[in-house]
């Protein structure tokens, strides 16, 4: 597999990476084990999880496969803290809980260090120095080797990263970004894209797949074994299951057709190949699902479908963002 560079920093990452959401919960021991299996074989590196996926369970479950199937040299660790089970708080930026979450991440991961780490949310009411000094902290006694931050908006990224440029070598530069990116949601095009480019982000693009729908599996009725059909992901994937994701979906299709490939190969190869993306992460259930999401690696999109796909999934982008001087 091909691997990028994230960012503007020196660590390469495999251009796809395996996501770890229901690690622990949908998914089990035996199950992880071929995903994890299937894509270290496949060449794949980044593996993507977070303090609360399975509440812990999927950090456990991945420090356990590193510890007997897959060498820990071979990947690069992603993890995320911040999120927080309080209704009235859902997310907790400060230095204190960010520092103990990551303590806590590296027990259950097994390891004494994560190759990256998140800041899985922007927290409003800890102001925004303390949540990076903790991630100077993170850096700066080993226990994280890069960072990022997870689901902040334009202007919070902007700040973020500015804020740790401000004194070169004194603070921990910004290696990422994660959001969620497809061709069902494509809004952070607006103002996140264009910050990342413009500050060295590499963007790790979540749901690439826009929930599973991508895929084609419910143009017809929702799979019992699929995540809409499940108790835990059901309100996820509902969403895009409107009028508007429909007709992305048969274009997808229709190029997928034109091009003897699946409508997956085509969601995928579309969102890895846009400007400033590092890697898609992608979260598939079986070994078989993640083999077929593989195969994207011999898949480049002609010039033509793109711009097809890009018009018929469009975003409306007016005033005041940043190409609001050809409005």
């Amino acid at each position: 597999m091909e691997h990028r560079h994230l960012g503007r920093t020196g660590l390469r990452v495999s251009r796809i990476g395996l996501g770890t959401l229901t690690w622990g919960r949908d998914t089990d021991e035996h199950d992880a084990a071929d995903l994890l299996k299937t894509f270290w074989e496949a060449g794949g590196t980044l593996v993507d999880t977070a303090d609360v996926y399975g509440d812990g369970e999927a950090e456990y479950l991945l420090g356990r496969l590193m510890d007997g199937l897959v060498p820990r040299r071979d990947l690069v660790v992603s993890t995320k803290a911040g999120s927080v089970p309080d209704p009235e708080r859902r997310f907790d930026g400060s230095r204190g809980h960010l520092l103990a979450a990551l303590d806590a991440s590296l027990a259950r991961l097994g390891t004494d260090y994560v190759d990256l780490w998140h800041v899985h949310a922007f927290d409003p009411v800890t102001p925004l120095e303390e949540t990076l000094q903790a991630v100077d902290l993170a850096v700066s006694s080993g226990r994280v080797r890069y960072a990022g931050v997870s689901n902040y908006c334009g202007w919070q990224l902007a700040k973020a990263a500015t804020w740790q440029l401000a004194a070169p070598g004194a603070r921990t530069r910004l290696a990422s970004t994660q959001l969620e990116y497809s061709l069902l949601q494509r809004g952070v095009e607006r103002e996140v894209l264009p910050a990342a480019l413009d500050l060295g982000i590499g963007l790790l693009p979540s749901s690439p797949l826009g929930r599973g729908v991508l895929t084609g599996k419910y143009r017809t009725s929702t799979p019992p074994d699929s995540r809409g059909a499940s108790e835990h992901l059901s309100a996820f994937v509902a969403p895009y299951l409107d009028d508007t994701a429909s007709r992305i979906v048969d274009a997808v299709a229709t190029a997928a057709d034109g091009l003897a490939v699946t409508p997956l190969e085509v969601a995928l190869a579309w969102v890895r190949d846009r400007p400033g993306v590092a890697a898609p992460i992608v979260g598939a259930r079986t070994a078989q699902q993640l083999t077929a999401a593989l195969s994207v690696e011999a898949l480049s999109l002609p010039d033509e479908i793109c711009r097809a796909l890009d018009d018929v999934s469009a975003p409306v982008h007016r005033y005041p963002d940043h190409d609001w001087s050809t409005l």
